[in-house]
C-alpha cells in the first residue's frame, strides 16, 4: 500500500477506535462482565495506538524516504487480527477467538522489529 492509502485508512481505523471504544463504554458497559469489558478495553487501546501509529510511519517513511510497507502492512494485519478477535470474543463470548489474538501481537511485534531495523540501515 502506498503512504497516502495507509493514511486514509490510518484515519477511519482511528475513527473507528473512537466509535468502538464509545460503543463499549456506553452500549456495552451492562451487558459484559468486568473481565470482558476490559478486554473490549485492551483492543480498543491497542487499534488506537497502532492507528495513530500508522499515520506516524506512513510520515516519517515518506520524510525519510524509507520503506516501511512491510512494517505497515504488519501493523494494519495486527489491528484486524489482534483487536478483531477480542472484539469478536467480547460480542460472541466464543473463547477459542482468544487463541487468534497473539497472531496480531506477532503482526504487531514484526511490524515494529521491521521499522526499528529500516531505520537503523538508514543511519
Amino acid at each position: 500500500m502506498t503512504n497516502p492509502t495507509i493514511l486514509v485508512i490510518a484515519s477511519f481505523l482511528a475513527a473507528l477506535a473512537v466509535g468502538l471504544g464509545a460503543f463499549g463504554a456506553h452500549a456495552l458497559e451492562e451487558s459484559l462482565s468486568p473481565k470482558r469489558l476490559e478486554t473490549w478495553n485492551t483492543a480498543v487501546t491497542y487499534h488506537m495506538w497502532h492507528a495513530l501509529a500508522l499515520i506516524a510511519l506512513a510520515l516519517v517513511s515518506r520524510v525519510f524516504e524509507v520503506d516501511l510497507a512491510w512494517s505497515l502492512n504488519l501493523i494494519v494485519a495486527g489491528i484486524f487480527i489482534f483487536s478483531g478477535s477480542l472484539y469478536l470474543l467480547c460480542l460472541t463470548d466464543t473463547s477459542w477467538l482468544g487463541a487468534i489474538t497473539p497472531i496480531g501481537g506477532i503482526c504487531f511485534i514484526l511490524g515494529w522489529l521491521i521499522a526499528g531495523w529500516k531505520f537503523i540501515t538508514q543511519i
